[in-house]
């Protein structure tokens, strides 16, 4: 397969993401060719703190765990988990970070200077960092078949977290750190949010409290809120006016077969045969969005490089392959050719960026390809496919080509029936919303989340979600003008950071507090 630049080209997998679930992008992406996929790892790895040294290192171990939780294989693998005693003193509880659908060893930063290091030294606690079975290298399979894959799903993550919540004896911790005889409080951001807050309802007699940032608890099949937030709070909001303008004149173009292949070329992708993959591909710089962080050292600069790429708003049109174009239409292709066309020569696009035109690609199983990872989750339980908004009144950002049938065509591409497993139909959400969706809630389980998070449509601070009122037994906090779990990340020198963010920081230390003040260990 050709190399390709394509950057963020995926927002369906997380997802992400999911997610994923980066946890810059845990999350997220439009195109779910896995070659891009595979380009934009990032869009679901955590932020890397500034602040971190090289030198910082934690020491990793491995805790055993069934292959299956609920019926006996025989099977077992090592789960990796990472160790910051710093702050600890005996009978302090536990913090424990959720890595997400990303490798443990890259949540380093978050040990350090990060949330759970802020709550450790708050409390006399103990940091850990929990890697996700499947993910970096706690791997229990030998490939990423359908079959293999089977054990990668919402409750047997859950009860990964609650055996080793309950039995793990940490090196060098002479007294036991186990629950309940210790309180543990447990972290997650995006899908590791949700894992959270799932985690404080599954198992509320050892998980005593819960912090879900960004925690996306309500899986939805299809997912217009996540475009339509970036529409609304996306800044500048003229970057945003441009990719309306440019979004329905291509539309409008693609709808004429007399127009398409020109409006194609305009964007140097003449190469694509399914205008879906087309249209697919524009979409991509939208996930930059996701990216932004209050630390410019974390900061992912992509989205304001394409913001200025588009320039300001005007009403000039020009000519290009035959078309008259708006300029924000000529700014836009531009943009593609020259981040994501140019890297691919035309009579390759289909390979570098197409879904049924090249269906070889997905049916590479080997473990190498971790893209299958999350994807599989978003296959199976989670959904979040990215489509316009259903009514047409709303203003869209992305194409009306992108349809649920067009995202879930790599669900059915990359998974087919294998002998002991087939995935669903359509994504089973009812498997994550049964556990409180939008309304999920329990004392000491806190829900964080940013204004202008793209996925706060997914959390329990959704325009779709009731009102809540936020007290220090059920924190409901909303960090303004705040993007993709931004308390997640902190400074060596609290004091240099923003005020919000100093806010949200003292606040979570605050309730975290009042919370142990009521811990009564048990055996």
């Amino acid at each position: 397969m050709p190399s390709s630049k394509a950057g963020m080209a995926s927002l369906s997998a997380l997802a992400l993401v999911l997610l994923a679930c980066v946890h810059d992008a845990h999350s997220a992406r439009p195109t779910t060719n896995p070659q891009l996929l595979k380009l934009n790892a990032k869009a679901i790895r955590p932020v890397q703190l500034a602040t971190q040294s090289a030198a910082v290192t934690f020491p990793q171990y491995n805790f055993t765990q069934p292959l299956d939780h609920f019926t006996n294989t025989g099977f077992t693998w090592q789960q990796r988990y990472w160790v910051s005693d710093r702050h600890y003193k005996p009978g302090g509880p536990v913090i424990v970070f959720e890595a997400g659908e990303g490798p443990g060893d890259e949540r380093m930063p978050i040990l350090d200077t990060g949330i759970i290091n802020i709550l450790a030294n708050a409390t006399n606690g103990l940091g850990i960092v929990l890697e996700h079975r499947y993910y970096g290298e706690s791997v229990p399979v030998l490939n990423f078949t359908t079959d293999s894959l089977r054990w990668l799903n919402n409750e047997q993550a859950a009860a990964d977290s609650a055996n080793f919540i309950s039995n793990v004896k940490v090196p060098g911790i002479s007294t036991s750190v186990t629950a309940p005889g210790t309180a543990w409080i447990y972290y997650g951001g995006s899908y590791g949010g949700a894992r959270a807050a799932h985690m404080r309802v599954l198992y509320p007699d050892i998980v005593f409290g819960a912090i879900a940032s960004s925690g996306v608890t309500h899986a939805t099949i299809v997912d217009w809120r996540y475009m339509d937030l970036v529409r609304q709070y996306a800044t500048p909001q003229a970057c945003v006016a441009r990719v309306q303008q440019a979004v329905a004149e291509v539309d409008s173009f693609l709808a004429s077969n007399t127009t398409s292949a020109a409006i194609k070329a305009v964007f140097g992708l003449s190469g694509i045969s399914y205008d879906p993959d087309f249209a697919s591909l524009l979409s991509a710089p939208l996930g930059g969005w996701q990216g932004t962080n209050w630390d410019p050292a974390v900061n992912d600069p992509s989205w304001s490089e394409f913001c200025a790429a588009l320039g300001p708003v005007d009403t000039a049109t020009v000519k290009a392959q035959g078309l008259t174009i708006s300029n924000a239409t000529a700014a836009f292709a531009k943009y593609i050719n020259e981040t994501y066309a140019s890297s691919c020569p035309v009579a390759q696009q289909d390979e570098c960026f197409g879904t049924i035109t090249n269906k070889a690609q997905y049916l590479q199983t080997d473990l190498s390809q971790t893209w299958r990872l999350w994807q599989f989750q978003v296959c199976t339980q989670w959904g979040f496919f990215m489509t316009p908004p259903p009514d047409a009144s709303i203003p869209r950002l992305v194409s009306n080509l992108l349809t649920k049938e067009y995202a879930e065509l790599t669900c059915t591409l990359s998974y087919p029936p294998g002998e002991h497993f087939s995935i669903p139909q359509w994504p089973n959400v009812t498997d994550v919303n049964k556990l409180g969706g939008f309304d999920i809630a329990a004392d000491r389980l806190a829900i964080i989340d940013g204004q202008a998070d793209p996925w706060r449509g997914d959390t329990p601070h959704s325009p779709d979600a009731s009102n809540r009122t936020d007290t220090t037994l059920r924190p409901f906090k909303l960090i303004p003008t705040g993007v993709h779990h931004w308390d997640e990340n902190g400074l060596a020198d609290p004091s240099q950071e923003p005020a919000f963010i100093q806010t949200i920081h003292q606040q979570e230390i605050a309730f975290v507090k009042a919370w142990l003040k009521d811990f009564k260990p048990s055996s």
